[in-house]
C-alpha cells in the first residue's frame, strides 16, 4: 500500500515526540484518523483521546502543556469542528503554553467554491495562532509540520496545521533537492538565557537598596522555587503569587502571602501597597490596581518572554532570562538584609490571615459555606494531588482557601478566565499523570455549560488509569454567582434572576447513572467525610455540595466605588443581600465596608 501524506504526518508528529492527541472525528480529518489507526496496528501509534466537544479537546491540550511542559495537541474536522477549537486555543495563547491544533478542510479542488464545511481556516486561526498554514501539496506537509511545532514549542505559542481531505489521502512525496522545494528537519531544545552581567549588577543595586521588598511570582517562575525562596530569604521579602503561579511555592512557607488580585488575600494586597521595592518573576499579572503606585517602588522584572517585560509596571531593570538561571546569577550579588522587621510583619499578617480564613470558612451558611468546601479539602489532599478550578466564584475559594503543599500541582484558565475548563483540565492532568489523584473544582454554571458531558469521557477512560481517584466537586448554588456579585459590587445593580438563576440539576445522581461515584452534601459537618470517601474511592467520584450563594467573594480591599455599588444594590431591593446572615458576610461588611464608608480608606 502506498504511503499516504497522512501516514507521513502521523509519523512526523511521533518524531517530534507527540504521544497523545485530544480530539473528535469527522470526515474532514478522516485521512489522518486512518493513519492513526494504521500506526496503532503497527504498534507505533499515538494515543487518541475522544472528547465530547472540540473545545474540550483544545482545553485538554492546553492543560497537557501546562502540567507537563510538553506540546499539547488537539484535532478536529474542518468547518464547525475547527471553529469549536478556538476558545480552548485562546486559553493557550493568553497563558503562553505550546499547543498544536490540527484541522481538516474540504478538498483543495473545491477551495473557493463555498463548498460544504469549507471555511477560510487560515483567516479563522490567524489571531490565535503564531503560525497557521493550509497544506496544498504533499511535499509541503513536511516543512509545515516541522515549522508549526518548532514555533509553538520555542515560542510557547499556538500553531495550526490545516490539511485538506485530498492532501491527506494523496501519496506522499518527499520534497525534491530542487528549486521550489524546501527540506526541513525535526528537533528543538530551549536555550539557557541569562541577562548580561551589567544588567544583573543594576538589578542587584535596586534590590539591595530596598528596605521593604515584595516579590510577585507567576507561572513562568515554575522550576525556580528553590532559588525564589533563597532570594526571598536574602532580601527579607514577602512573596505573593499570581493565580497561575499558585503552585510555584507552597502556602506553608510563612512569608508566602498567597494569591494577589480580585481573588487574592489581604496580606498580598498590603504587601504591594506598602513595599518600596518590587521583584516580578515570570508573571504577566494584569490588574494595575493591585500593584504599587507609580513612584512608590523601584522594580526589577525577570521573564523569559521579552514581550511581557515592563508591560504591567514601570520597571527600572528588565532582565530577559530564564527565571531559575537568572536568579542563580543574581544571588551572589545580593546582600542579606540584617533588619528583618519587614519580613516579620509579613509573616505575622499572613498567619493572622489564615486564622481569618478559617473563621470565615467555618461560619454558618444556608446550607453550606462554599469556603468551607475547599478549606476541608485542602489538608486532606495527598502530597502529589493535582487540582484544577473553573472560573466563577469557586475560583475565589480555590485561590484563597486551598493551601498548596510541596509536590502538588494546580492550574486554571488564567488570562482567558473561561468557564468550562476545570473538568477537561483535570482529564488532561489524569492522562499525563495516571497514578496521581486529581480534583476539579467546578461551579454549577460551568458544570451545565459543558463539564457534565465530559463526565462521559471520564466514564469511557477511567479504568485505564492506574490510580482511579478523580474527583469533581460541584458548587451547586443555583446562581451564576461570580457575575451576580459583579452586578452588585461593580454595577450597583440588584441580582437579576432572569439572567442569574440556573436549573437545579442532580449532579451526583448523574454521575451515578454513568457508573461513577456520587456524593450529595447539604450539611457542613459532612464535608470532611465526603472528601475522605472520595479520596479513597475505587472509581471517579462527583461531590455535589449545596452551597450558599450569599457568601461574599469580596476582593481583599474594597474601593469606595465598590462599596457604594454594594450599598446601591441593597437600596434597590436586592433580597439576597437584605437577608444575608452568614457570619462570613457580616464579618466582611464590618471589616471592609465600614472603613470605606466612614472615609478611613
Amino acid at each position: 500500500m502506498a504511503r499516504m501524506s497522512s501516514d507521513f504526518f502521523v509519523q512526523r508528529l511521533k518524531d517530534w515526540g507527540v504521544s497523545r492527541i485530544y480530539g473528535y472525528s469527522g470526515d474532514g480529518i478522516n485521512g489522518v484518523l486512518g493513519a492513526l489507526q494504521r500506526a496503532e496496528k503497527e504498534g507505533s501509534g499515538i494515543e487518541f483521546i475522544q472528547v465530547r466537544h472540540e473545545e474540550m479537546a483544545a482545553f485538554m491540550a492546553t492543560a497537557h502543556a501546562k502540567f507537563t511542559g510538553e506540546l499539547g495537541v488537539c484535532l478536529s474536522t474542518g468547518g464547525p469542528g475547527a471553529t469549536h477549537l478556538i476558545t480552548g486555543l485562546y486559553d493557550a495563547k493568553l497563558d503562553h503554553v505550546p499547543v498544536l491544533a490540527i484541522a481538516g478542510q474540504a478538498e483543495s479542488t473545491v477551495r473557493g467554491a463555498s463548498y460544504q464545511q469549507e471555511l477560510n481556516l487560515d483567516r479563522l486561526f490567524a489571531d490565535v495562532a503564531a503560525y497557521v498554514q493550509e497544506a496544498s501539496a504533499p511535499a509541503q506537509v513536511r516543512h509545515v509540520t516541522d515549522r508549526a511545532i518548532r514555533i509553538a514549542v520555542a515560542g510557547n505559542a499556538v500553531s495550526t496545521i490545516v490539511l485538506p481531505k485530498d492532501i491527506q489521502d494523496t501519496k506522499y512525496e518527499e520534497p525534491g533537492q530542487a528549486h521550489g522545494f524546501t527540506r526541513s528537519g525535526t528537533g528543538y531544545a530551549h536555550p539557557i538565557v541569562v541577562p548580561q552581567p551589567a544588567d544583573l549588577a543594576r538589578a542587584a543595586e535596586v534590590l539591595n537598596a530596598g528596605a521593604k521588598v515584595a516579590i510577585l511570582i507567576g507561572a513562568r517562575a515554575r522550576g525556580a522555587s528553590a532559588v525564589v525562596t533563597e532570594v526571598a530569604d536574602l532580601l527579607g521579602a514577602g512573596v505573593a503569587k499570581a493565580l497561575l503561579g499558585k503552585d510555584v511555592l507552597p502556602d506553608d512557607l510563612p512569608f508566602v502571602t498567597g494569591a494577589i488580585g480580585l481573588l487574592g488575600t489581604k496580606p498580598s494586597s498590603d504587601l504591594m501597597r506598602e513595599c518600596d521595592t518590587l521583584l516580578l518573576i515570570g508573571t504577566g499579572f494584569p490588574w494595575a490596581e493591585f500593584l504599587p503606585k507609580d513612584g512608590q517602588a523601584r522594580a526589577v522584572q525577570v521573564d523569559i518572554d521579552a514581550s511581557m517585560l515592563g508591560l504591567r509596571y514601570p520597571v527600572e531593570v528588565n532582565l530577559h532570562g530564564d527565571a531559575a538561571e537568572t536568579l542563580k546569577a543574581l544571588i551572589p550579588l545580593l546582600q542579606r538584609k540584617d533588619d528583618r522587621s519587614w519580613r516579620e510583619g509579613i509573616e505575622k499578617a499572613t498567619a493572622q490571615w489564615w486564622q481569618t480564613l478559617e473563621e470565615r470558612a467555618m461560619a454558618e451558611a444556608k446550607p453550606v459555606n462554599p469556603q468551607r468546601v475547599v478549606w476541608e479539602m485542602s489538608p486532606r489532599l495527598p502530597a502529589d494531588a493535582i487540582v484544577t478550578s473553573d472560573s466563577g466564584s469557586c475560583a475565589n475559594w480555590y485561590a484563597r482557601d486551598y493551601r498548596v503543599k510541596v509536590g502538588q500541582r494546580a492550574s486554571l484558565s488564567g488570562g482567558l478566565a473561561s468557564m468550562g475548563a476545570a473538568v477537561p483540565y483535570a482529564i488532561a492532568a489524569k492522562f499525563a499523570y495516571p497514578d496521581r489523584p486529581v480534583v476539579a473544582l467546578v461551579g454549577d454554571g460551568a458544570m451545565q455549560m459543558n463539564n457534565l458531558a465530559e463526565l462521559i469521557t471520564v466514564q469511557k477512560y477511567w479504568k485505564q488509569w492506574r490510580d482511579p481517584r478523580f474527583i469533581v466537586c460541584v458548587f451547586n448554588n443555583g446562581d451564576l454567582n461570580e457575575v451576580t456579585w459583579e452586578q452588585r459590587v461593580m454595577e450597583g445593580n440588584p441580582r437579576f434572576p432572569t439572567t442569574q438563576d440556573i436549573p437545579d440539576v442532580p449532579y451526583a445522581r448523574f454521575a451515578e447513572l454513568l457508573g461513577l461515584g456520587g456524593i450529595y452534601v447539604d450539611d457542613p459537618s459532612a464535608l470532611g467525610p465526603a472528601w475522605e470517601v472520595a479520596l479513597s474511592a475505587d472509581r471517579p467520584t462527583l461531590i455535589e455540595v449545596k452551597t450558599d450563594p450569599e457568601v461574599v467573594p469580596f476582593p481583599p480591599q474594597l474601593t469606595l466605588e465598590q462599596a457604594k455599588g454594594l450599598m446601591s444594590s441593597m437600596v434597590m431591593g436586592d433580597k439576597g443581600l437584605g437577608t444575608m446572615i452568614a457570619d462570613t458576610a457580616r464579618q466582611l461588611l464590618v471589616t471592609e465596608l465600614a472603613p470605606v464608608l466612614t472615609g478611613r480608606i
